[in-house]
């Protein structure tokens, strides 16, 4: 990691001050060319792997430059390398305990699942936790997959459920961040009160670090355990086309949006539904809490109100409801929309693996 780290930094000096004095740009040929022999105790291929970062965030730089963006700087040094890649040789998975590593030699894994495939590429990464990983990319053939269902859903996401579906399902929002606070609050005044510097301060560091990880792992095992029972379960799923970054502006709600993690959601869907055989369309979200589904009435819909009640027509129901319905009928256009249920008032409510069934104004009034 060490070797990695001063290589990056010198052939990023090297390009700033090629750009700088010279006006050039230097190439991925002349990144190999400068690394080549840089050090002996580095597989070649993973130093190359490193011009190969550099060349990309000067690529990025040029980008930022030519559109204009706010963050027109260098890209910056490393202080820190976290992973080395293989990216077509010098390892060897030798069985379900153990992998080579050319330069290092033979090290023992926990082998979690067999690679599939054909490997092409192998990353070794080590977190905050001081944790190591060894990540494989496999090469596996195409099939070509028919998804067993019909079915199509409108989903919307919010903070008071997770999501609510156009068919009346609706499941809880973890809050994993918030249920996880206090005890961060206290590791993180162990961290506060250690001597900078010291053994103990370290050891206080990983102990923040694994509870952070935690908390990323809870929320990660209920999104992709989630995605994978929708996509399963419907060949088009429709979700709301959002624009996270703006809503995260809202310094009320940034945190648990955060803790939600819709955009995580929403990609997780769209690969999980094209490997079951099926497709996933963004609607735009705009104004589909306040349009009747029924008749296309639009309504007043601040966040404080919970209950759609719509005065021309008289359909009633919950809003997020409501709204995961108008995002399936987005999907048709103007020329066919779905029927809305004649018994729609009942919301299905799962929770803790359970289905009940609550009537439409019973839950709590809060987001």
């Amino acid at each position: 990691m060490k070797v990695c780290k001063s290589a990056y930094n010198f052939l990023l000096a090297t390009s700033i001050d090629a750009y700088k004095f010279g006006k050039v740009s230097l190439t991925k040929f002349d990144y190999d060319a400068i690394i080549k022999g840089y050090s002996s105790d580095v597989h070649s291929q993973v130093i190359q792997n490193v011009s190969d970062r550099v060349y990309k965030a000067f690529q990025n730089f040029f980008r930022r430059v030519k559109t204009n963006t706010k963050k027109k700087g260098f890209p910056r040094f490393k202080s820190i390398i976290n992973s080395i890649t293989y990216p077509q040789s010098g390892f060897k998975l030798l069985s379900d305990k153990r992998f080579r590593l050319s330069k290092i030699g033979n090290i023992p894994i926990i082998l979690h699942r067999v690679p599939k495939g054909k490997i092409k590429t192998l990353t070794i990464k080590v977190n905050k936790a001081n944790q190591w990983f060894a990540v494989f990319s496999c090469e596996m053939p195409d099939v070509k997959v028919t998804h067993p269902s019909k079915d199509k859903v409108g989903i919307d996401v919010g903070l008071e459920k997770f999501c609510t579906l156009s068919d009346g399902l609706s499941f809880d929002n973890p809050r994993c961040l918030t249920q996880s606070e206090k005890r961060l609050k206290l590791l993180q005044r162990r961290v506060s009160r250690k001597k900078k510097g010291s053994k103990n301060r370290r050891k206080a560091r990983f102990r923040l670090a694994k509870q952070h990880i935690r908390i990323a792992n809870q929320r990660s095992d209920f999104l992709h355990k989630l995605s994978r029972n929708i996509a399963k379960a419907y060949s088009l799923i429709a979700v709301e086309d959002l624009n996270v970054k703006g809503m995260l502006k809202n310094h009320w709600l940034a945190k648990s949006i955060s803790d939600a993690s819709w955009n995580s959601f929403t990609n997780m869907l769209s690969y999980k539904a094209v490997n079951c055989g099926g497709q996933l369309v963004k609607v735009n979200a705009r104004n589909t809490s306040k349009t009747c589904s029924k008749c296309g009435a639009k309504m007043d819909m601040p966040l404080s109100k919970r209950k759609f009640s719509c005065s021309k027509c008289g359909f009633f129901c919950h809003r997020d409801l409501n709204a995961s319905i108008n995002i399936l009928n987005g999907t048709v256009g103007l020329t066919e929309t779905f029927d809305t249920p004649v018994d729609i008032e009942p919301l299905y409510h799962r929770s803790d693996g359970e289905s009940s069934v609550v009537e439409a104004g019973t839950i709590n009034d809060t987001v």
